[in-house]
């Protein structure tokens, strides 16, 4: 494919724009599309089948969800750890936020097969890099590292013994060994480091920065290269295998859906993006689709 043009089939799953949508989720016992918008300080809930969009307000920026059995949603705002029930709009505070939440927030997080809610955050200013990974289990939140500036990228090979990790702000995925039933973490490694944008680079050949990831049933990794205006498959090896090319600058996760788990759904961002930007791309901040031939891995619940 020509470098800049948009993937045939790509589609407009939701047409309101968020200002910074993340974290899509797609809920297998529901059928739908759950989705932050951070800055909006909203959670969504879009049901492909009727079009319908349902928007909760929150106090604080939403940054990760999770679906538990009994129906509710484990969240990360900038609080701290909510339960949530987007039956009844209901909402239980877990824990304060292990930061000071002036100057940080929860941003990308997932469960892990164990259902332990790994999530990590985001710091203002990004250097130095004072933002930590935390996990929350069984009402214990716990760091497992720090020295993170944007964290981003969390996603587990199938067979749950690899840990992959972004942070946004250094260009570089990195994977882990993970050991499934202790949740411990080792042989941290560099996967693969994207180019930073050289000045006057053609903007079609530059890359992006690594955003929130998915992985698919043969183990590969789909990454969101936000100002890349792509979104990228790569193999365990960090080898890039496909570039997806988008109507919109900013990307920010893509997320496996639809009944066959092969839909891929992917949050976009307009939030401080130049006023000619947002003109030639009106689509910025819209969730779009993409039918796959390889389907994703379901999400994982969290501990009750």
């Amino acid at each position: 494919m020509r470098a800049g043009v948009p993937e045939p089939g790509l589609r407009v799953a939701v047409p309101v724009p968020s200002l910074l949508g993340e974290s899509p989720l797609w809920h297998p016992t529901e059928q739908v599309l759950y989705y932050c918008d951070i800055p909006g300080k909203q959670l969504l809930r879009f049901d492909p089948r009727s079009g319908e969009r349902q928007v909760w307000d929150f106090e604080t920026e939403p940054s990760a969800i999770a679906p538990m059995p009994d129906g509710r949603l484990l969240m990360s705002l900038r609080s701290g750890l909510w339960h949530f029930d987007p039956a009844n709009g209901s909402r239980h505070k877990l824990l304060d936020a292990p930061y000071p939440v002036a100057s940080q927030r929860f941003n990308d997080g997932k469960c892990d097969a164990r259902g332990r809610f790994w999530v990590g955050t985001i710091c203002t200013p990004l250097l130095p890099a004072r933002g930590t990974m935390q996990c929350y289990a069984r009402g214990e939140l716990k760091q497992r590292f720090d020295g993170v500036s944007i964290s981003n990228g969390l996603a587990w090979s199938p067979d749950g013994r690899i840990m992959y990790w972004a942070d946004t702000q250094f260009n570089i995925l990195h994977a882990f060994d993970f050991d499934p039933d202790s949740g411990e973490l080792s042989r941290r490694r560099e996967l693969r480091r994207f180019p930073i944008e050289e000045p006057g680079q053609p903007r079609d050949d530059y890359l992006g920065r690594p955003d929130g990831a998915a992985v698919d049933s043969e183990g590969c990794y789909w990454v969101a290269m936000y100002d890349g205006q792509r979104v990228l498959r790569l193999s365990p090896d960090g080898d890039i295998l496909r570039q997806v090319h988008l109507p919109v600058r900013c990307p920010t996760m893509p997320a496996f859906g639809g009944p066959d788990l092969k839909t891929l759904y992917i949050t976009t961002a307009r939030e401080h993006r130049p006023a000619a930007e947002l003109v030639a791309q009106p689509l910025a901040g819209c969730v779009l689709a993409l039918d796959v031939e390889v389907a994703g891995l379901p999400v994982n619940f969290a501990l009750p």
